[in-house]
């Protein structure tokens, strides 16, 4: 089995095909991301119509260089018929660059050994998630392939089980030793913490009020002039502490560290940024002098929530494993803090920590979630599959 997967949930346009086979054996043929990263930056953040531009230009380049790598890039000449057209025009209608590309490609390029089709459904900027989705759903309706609309989260989630390295048939062992599990999904629009009885069941223990700790570092490094995204650059400005000395300590809160549930909140962490940036201006200190203090503290706060709150959730609900995913699971310091309070205090727990290359929006993620669900795609799921840039996992 083969499984094309595309992913448009925010600001990378991705396209993967992965490859199935018996026991459970699963390799990547192709998997390209393409980040919007300069495009977004001197916005400081994700401009939703920008987005959705972005993903209309790429989405078709994409998909050819995907098939182009997998050994399933065919041409042909062809003419698609009138009534063929009409649903195709249909279907893009409000995706006016990616239907031209599309139809050219179309009449260009025959249809390739791919038994489904997955694409990221929500959660996500519902601008950036509609491309996808019509994308997804041209190709099902144009190539009579069943279709599977998948959430973004539980991609993050299952990301820890793809294979490593392209081409390399890698065993998905996903045994019943592993559940039930905790997983702390942590992106840049969504914290959460998610008690997994199995792939498939899903609940959700705590989540953030306001601002997702990817959004709080976007935001404080905004505040401190360090760039978007917000986690690298802070992350990098705060590795300068290593070679510095301050006599003044920086502290910030931890919000909600001590709370009685496993909720998060991060705004307050950006508001006490600022007062502590206005309180160096009215001191006439140059908070730029103290910025690898700032931002370490900042990486500090965040980490120390989201890891303790975990440790806390693990132990309550006596989970055999922790699952991390999202893509401020690529911090370094987030990583290393886990792992050592995983390992003193939660005995015999197993921890899973997705590859770097994973950490971030991939369709590789979306293609492999799909392989769990393909029970549930049908041929026709074109015709009513829609966008839900507030999708739950459930």
């Amino acid at each position: 089995m083969r499984i094309l997967g595309i992913e448009t949930s925010c600001d990378e346009t991705s396209i993967s095909i992965l490859e199935f086979k018996a026991k459970n054996q699963c390799r990547i043929l192709a998997n390209f991301v393409f980040s919007q990263i300069a495009v977004h930056q001197p916005f400081g953040g994700v401009v939703p119509t920008l987005a959705k531009r972005e993903h209309q230009k790429n989405l078709v380049p994409i998909l050819k260089l995907s098939l182009k790598k997998a050994g399933l890039l065919k041409k042909k000449k062809s003419v698609i018929n009138a009534q063929k057209l009409a649903v195709l025009e249909a279907i893009l209608g409000r995706e006016d660059l990616l239907k031209r590309q599309f139809l050219l490609f179309l009449k260009n390029y025959q249809k390739p050994a791919i038994h489904l089709i997955a694409v990221t459904a929500g959660p996500g900027l519902a601008p950036a998630l509609w491309p996808g989705v019509n994308f997804a759903r041209a190709l099902s309706f144009d190539w009579n392939i069943p279709l599977v609309g998948i959430n973004h989260l539980e991609g993050h989630i299952l990301s820890n089980w793809l294979p490593q390295t392209e081409n390399q048939w890698t065993k998905i062992n996903l045994t019943k030793k592993i559940f039930p599990a905790l997983s702390l999904i942590v992106s840049g629009g969504h914290t959460q913490l998610v008690l997994i009885k199995k792939i498939g069941e899903y609940k959700i223990i705590g989540e953030t009020r306001d601002d997702a700790a990817g959004e709080c570092f976007d935001k404080t490094a905004r505040l401190l002039n360090l760039g978007y995204p917000g986690g690298p650059a802070i992350a990098k400005e705060a590795e300068k502490v290593k070679k510095m000395q301050l006599k003044t300590k920086i502290i910030l809160p931890r919000p909600m560290i001590n709370s009685q549930d496993f909720d998060f909140s991060f705004a307050g962490l950006k508001t006490a940024v600022l007062y502590l940036i206005e309180d160096l201006k009215k001191q006439k200190i140059n908070f730029k002098d103290l910025t690898p203090f700032i931002a370490k503290e900042i990486q500090n706060s965040i980490n120390e929530v989201l890891v303790i709150k975990t440790i806390k959730a693990a132990q309550k609900l006596g989970v055999k494993s922790v699952i991390l995913g999202g893509g401020v699971s690529a911090n370094e310091d987030l990583k290393n803090l886990l792992k050592r309070e995983v390992s003193e205090k939660l005995s015999n727990v197993a921890l899973f920590i997705p590859e770097p290359r994973y950490t971030g929006d991939n369709a590789a993620m979306i293609a492999l979630t799909a392989w769990f669900k393909q029970k549930t795609a049908l041929k026709n799921t074109w015709q009513k599959l829609e966008a839900d840039a507030n999708l739950r996992l459930k």
